[in-house]
C-alpha cells in the first residue's frame, strides 16, 4: 500500500530550494494551503492564515525557546572542537553530542571561554556523552546565552549569524530547552497574531522541545520499526479544556507545526480521558511517530513547514492530508519554487 513504505516519501529537491536564509517578513513566505477533502491546492502568502482560521477556532503555538546550543572551543592540544548540548541531566550536567569524537572523550575538555569549561565524563550506549559545565563566576545558563551559538539545522550551509538570535526563535518563545526552532511558527509577527485575535481566533500553547532528533530520517524500509526519538512535552490544563471547549462546539482546533501536533496527540494517547473526543493535562517525554493511518483526536487543521524526504515530519503530514495529496502538493512546491525547511515557506493541511 502506497504510503506504508519508507522509500514512499523519497522525492528530489533541487538544492537550490533549501532556504538558507529568511525572508526580511516573517509573514511575507508563501503559504500553500492543501484541502484535504477536496484535494485542491492553493497558492498563497503566510498572512493569509488570517482569511482561513475562522472566528472561534483555536489556534494552538509550541512556547518553547531555542537554546544556543552549540558550544564551540578548544581542546587540551589548542585544535577546535564543539560540544553540542541535548538534554539537561541536573546539577549542569547534559548529554551532548561532541566533535570531533574520537578525541573529545572521558577525561578531555573543551575550554569555550575564561572561566567556562566543558568535561567530557562518559560516553552513553547511544554514543552521546554525558558532560560538565564548569564554571566560575557565573550560572549555566547564563553561560549558555552568552557563549553557546545558535544551532543551525545541518542543511544551512553556514555559520550562524547575530540576526539567527532573533529569526530562529518564534515571537512567542519562552521556555527554553529546545536545540531546534518549531519552524511553522516563525512565520507569526506580532501583527499578524493581533490580527487573529481581533478576528476572534483564540490562541493557546503547549510546549515541547525539539531534539536533535527532529532532522533524523528513517534509515529503515518499515517505518514501524525505526526507533523514534523522545522530546520533553506540557499540555496545561487551559490548553486542554480550550481544545476540548473548541471541538465540542464544532469548531478546528489548528496545531501550528508538526510539534504542537505531537504534544496535542501525546496528551490524548498517554493521558487518556473519559472519552475519545477529549484530552486532560499531560506531561512527559514521548515518543509519538505520528504516520498513516492515523486517527486524530486533538488536532484539525495543521500549519508546517516543508520537510526531509523519508522524515517522520513528512509521514505525520501524510497522517493529515494522505499520502497521495501530501506527495502531489510536495511535487507542486518543487515545482512552484517553494523555500524548504527550516526558513522556508509554509504549509496549511485544512
Amino acid at each position: 500500500m502506497l504510503g506504508s513504505r519508507t522509500s514512499d516519501y523519497d522525492f528530489h529537491l533541487p538544492p537550490e530550494l533549501i532556504a538558507q536564509t529568511p525572508l526580511a517578513r516573517r509573514d511575507a513566505s508563501r503559504l500553500m494551503v492543501v484541502h484535504r477533502h477536496t484535494g485542491a491546492i492553493e497558492h498563497r502568502v503566510f498572512s493569509d492564515l488570517v482569511e482561513l482560521v475562522a472566528p472561534s477556532d483555536l489556534l494552538v503555538v509550541n512556547a518553547t525557546r531555542v537554546l544556543r546550543a552549540r558550544l564551540l572551543g578548544t581542546r587540551d592540544s589548542g585544535a577546535p572542537g564543539e560540544v553540542f548540548l541535548l538534554k539537561p541531566l541536573g546539577d549542569d550536567r547534559w548529554e551532548a553530542l561532541v566533535s570531533p569524537g574520537g578525541k573529545l572523550r572521558p577525561g578531555r575538555r573543551l575550554h569555550v571561554a575564561p572561566g567556562f569549561d566543558v568535561a567530557i565524563l562518559e560516553i552513553t550506549d547511544r554514543r552521546t556523552r554525558i558532560v560538565q559545565l564548569e564554571l566560575e563566576a557565573m550560572s549555566a545558563s547564563d553561560a549558555i546565552e552568552r557563549y553557546g551559538h545558535v544551532p543551525l539545522p545541518p542543511y544551512i550551509q553556514r555559520a550562524d549569524a547575530a540576526s539567527d538570535a532573533e529569526r530562529y526563535q518564534t515571537v512567542y518563545a519562552r521556555e527554553r530547552g529546545s536545540v531546534a526552532a518549531p519552524t511553522a511558527g516563525l512565520h507569526f509577527t506580532p501583527e499578524l497574531l493581533a490580527a487573529l485575535e481581533q478576528r476572534g481566533v483564540q490562541r493557546a500553547e503547549v510546549v515541547l522541545h525539539v531534539g536533535a532528533g527532529t532532522f533524523k530520517p528513517v534509515d529503515v524500509e518499515d517505518p514501524a520499526s525505526h526507533v523514534m526519538h523522545e522530546e520533553w512535552f506540557t499540555v496545561s490544563a487551559a490548553t486542554a479544556e480550550a481544545v476540548n471547549a473548541t471541538r465540542r462546539a464544532g469548531q478546528r482546533v489548528w496545531a501550528v507545526g508538526t510539534t504542537s501536533v505531537r504534544a496535542l496527540e501525546s496528551a490524548a494517547a498517554l493521558c487518556p480521558a473519559g472519552d475519545a473526543e477529549t484530552i486532560t493535562p499531560c506531561e512527559g517525554e514521548t515518543r509519538a511517530f505520528i504516520r498513516p493511518p492515523y486517527a486524530f483526536r486533538a488536532v484539525d487543521a495543521i500549519v508546517t513547514n516543508f520537510h526531509l524526504p523519508r522524515s517522520t515530519l513528512i509521514m505525520l503530514v501524510a497522517a493529515r492530508a494522505g499520502y497521495e495529496l501530501t506527495m502531489r502538493a510536495y511535487r507542486e512546491a518543487v515545482a512552484q519554487g517553494y523555500r524548504f525547511y527550516s526558513y522556508g515557506d509554509a504549509m496549511a493541511v485544512v
